[in-house]
């Protein structure tokens, strides 16, 4: 069985700040990022260092998998990369 896409390929990596929570309202631009950072902070309580790695290396593959356009994911690859 074939799993072909049924939307358009995103344009590209969107590099903007693009984070929000349906049906959540806010009132300064940073708010959403924030509550993900929180989230992010949160999902790393009480695991060790190596369990972390693991729970990064999953997030990773979820959200890429989700993504799903290898241009996009190449792109945000280069530019992580670049960043340190």
């Amino acid at each position: 069985m074939s799993h072909a896409p049924t939307s358009q390929a995103p344009a590209g990596l969107i590099l903007s700040p693009n984070l929000r929570e349906a049906g959540k309202r806010y009132f300064r631009d940073f708010t959403p990022g924030d509550d993900f950072y929180e989230a992010l902070i949160d999902m790393h309580q009480g695991l060790s260092d190596e369990d972390s790695e693991r729970v990064n290396a999953r997030l990773i593959l979820l959200l890429s998998n989700h993504i799903g356009d290898i241009a996009v994911l190449r792109e945000a690859m280069r530019l992580a990369r670049g960043a340190q």
